[in-house]
């Protein structure tokens, strides 16, 4: 496996074979070793679990750990537009930062949101192509733009722990924050669910629909497993769920547009899933979200605090998940030759560096 920047460009058997071992992690099997070998976390964007699992991760498995953090006090500012004249705030580009860091380790795993601001930019996921374009090694994405594959491939895991039937219903509801959220996790979400098998319902207000290309793969992908996907505005959908996964996400129609956002979700504050939602879904349903959430919000303290709640399954998860998709993407590697080192320089070459 090189890499990974999408759950949907893997083959469901590759995704099943990950999330079986990541369950056999979680059960305490041995990590495999990659003593030498090196891994670089890029972090553009704030992190908790991500940060904190790939980095035990990474110690699990031997590994060398150089972690950067972009921002003030951080790495240089990074350009990623080709041609660009460079006299504003970045100070380097993505062509020379890339490479140089693939020269430092062998797996590079960058974590780089969408900037919120201009939609057609965002949609070429700016960071995470510069650095896959440019590094000359894998490339993970921790969340892009418009992934988030570890979340999603946690998210498996969790499932099948639960033993959800693959063929169960996933409601992804869309939930009411105070401002506009990237769409990286429900894309991923949406992917997974559908690779899986499940009958998803995107369940969003009006104006909140996901982007049409996103869907359009989440349905070539339900019609190859068995799944289906559909998209709806009413709460009867919850009806039999199995699970519901709460995440809030930005209007694409209202993109940049902060004063038209704002407007626009101004009157769905009823969007926070309470027990009146649970009761709608049934005894049989688990709630789940990403983390972190904000309480009260998005979902009401009864739902997050109860025992259909599996949140913390899910973030332990990411552990497991993580490490299973190391461990295959550094056991992929070819294999390394000696480096030369100075008791090999011939003698007249050691004259000439003295």
């Amino acid at each position: 496996m090189n890499g990974l920047y999408d759950l949907g460009e893997l083959e469901t058997g590759q995704v099943e074979q990950l999330v079986a071992r990541a369950l056999a992690l979680r059960e305490g099997a041995k990590a495999l070793r990659f003593e030498g070998r090196a891994l670089g976390l890029l972090f553009f964007s704030p992190s908790l679990r991500t940060q904190a699992s790939f980095q035990r991760g990474a110690a699990k498995l031997g590994l060398d750990l150089v972690q950067l953090q972009g921002g003030a006090g951080g790495v240089w500012g990074i350009e990623t537009r080709s041609g660009a004249v460079m006299d504003g705030a970045n100070a380097e580009h993505v062509r020379e930062a890339a490479a140089v860091l693939g020269r430092f380790v062998d797996v590079l795993a960058v974590r780089a949101f969408a900037a919120g601001a201009d939609l057609a930019h965002d949609r070429l996921d700016p960071m995470l192509d510069g650095f896959r374009r440019f590094s000359g090694v894998p490339v993970i994405n921790m969340e892009s733009a418009n992934w988030h594959p570890c979340q999603a491939l946690a998210d498996w895991t969790t499932l099948d722990m639960l033993r959800v039937p693959r063929r169960a219903k996933l409601v992804l509801t869309w939930a009411w924050h105070p401002k506009p959220l990237p769409q990286a996790v429900p894309n991923s979400t949406l992917t997974m669910a559908a690779m899986r098998g499940m009958e998803v319902i995107v369940h969003r207000p009006r104006g909140y629909a996901l982007a049409p290309e996103v869907m359009a793969q989440a349905q070539a992908l339900a019609k190859s497993s068995g799944g289906s996907v559909r998209e709806s505005e009413s709460l009867d959908e919850l009806q039999g769920a199995h699970v519901i996964y709460a995440k809030s996400w930005g209007s694409l129609e209202r993109y940049g547009d902060a004063a038209g956002e704002a407007a626009l979700r101004a009157p769905l504050r009823s969007w926070c899933v309470d027990e009146s939602w649970m009761r709608r879904a049934g005894p049989q349903a688990r709630f789940m979200h990403c983390l972190p959430v904000r309480r009260n919000v998005v979902v009401a303290d009864e739902v997050l605090d109860g025992p259909r709640s599996v949140v913390i399954d899910q973030a332990e998860n990411r552990l497991h998940a993580q490490t299973a998709l190391l461990e295959t993407v550094f056991a992929a590697l070819p294999a390394r030759t000696s480096p030369r080192t100075w008791s090999d320089t011939p003698t007249s070459e050691m004259e000439l560096q003295r």
